[in-house]
């Protein structure tokens, strides 16, 4: 059994909590319904927010998988499996509330457009790469492979974000507090930021998990 310690991370944790209950609130009941959507549209409190944190996790990922490449320290390692954990987490959650919001809105729950078509593809490419790691016993082998892995996988974040823009497509074009209403945008930011604390916990959670549990199977030093 792999014990973790309580650190300064669960700051983090508990502030994000304390966001989230706020911008629970505000999104279910203080903000007023879309125009054209009407309440169906406070799925986006909660989809918007696991967009931007997917492609940010999957970019730490890709960042800490150069870290090791260029470093070869293990806390790169740790760090880019942690980040792609969170990343398939809140994926899961972006695509699950999308879901929800496209059957009424669109009269479908999927349609192959190009934006969700390549959230798709990186989706399946990141737990491609956790795959990889389940495979290849060798610590280094499969540290060096899943961050190499990571960098190819990651050709296809910048392409779910500019694909509205390149391609004919249903799902709408990225917002701005100038094109929503404010009470939106306060939703929005405080669900974001909830957001981020949560990921930030879970990602040193899960880093330091992995670096107990390495240690205890004789993988790496502690």
């Amino acid at each position: 059994m792999v014990a973790l310690r309580a650190s300064w991370e669960h700051l983090f944790g508990a502030v994000g909590l304390a966001l989230f209950g706020i911008g629970v609130l505000q999104g279910l009941f203080w903000s007023a319904p879309d125009r054209f959507m009407g309440d169906v549209m406070r799925i986006l409190y909660v989809h918007v927010p696991a967009a931007w944190m997917t492609l940010l996790c999957f970019t730490a990922a890709v960042v800490a998988s150069v870290g090791w490449l260029w470093k070869g320290l293990w806390g790169w390692d740790w760090l880019a499996e942690a980040s792609t954990r969170t990343g398939l987490f809140f994926g899961t959650l972006l695509l699950g509330t999308g879901m929800l919001w496209a059957r009424p809105t669109w009269g479908v729950w999927w349609d192959w457009d190009p934006r969700l078509t390549s959230v798709a593809v990186m989706m399946i490419a990141f737990a491609a790469v956790m795959a990889l790691r389940s495979f290849v016993d060798d610590p280094q082998q499969r540290a060096t492979w899943a961050a190499v892995a990571s960098i190819i996988a990651y050709v296809d974040v910048p392409i779910v974000y500019f694909s509205v823009r390149w391609w004919r497509s249903l799902h709408q074009m990225q917002s701005s507090p100038s094109t929503v209403d404010s009470d939106m945008v306060l939703g929005l930011r405080l669900n974001s930021f909830a957001y981020l604390f949560f990921a930030i916990w879970l990602v040193v959670r899960t880093w330091r998990w992995l670096r107990i549990s390495r240690a205890a199977d004789a993988e790496v030093p502690a």
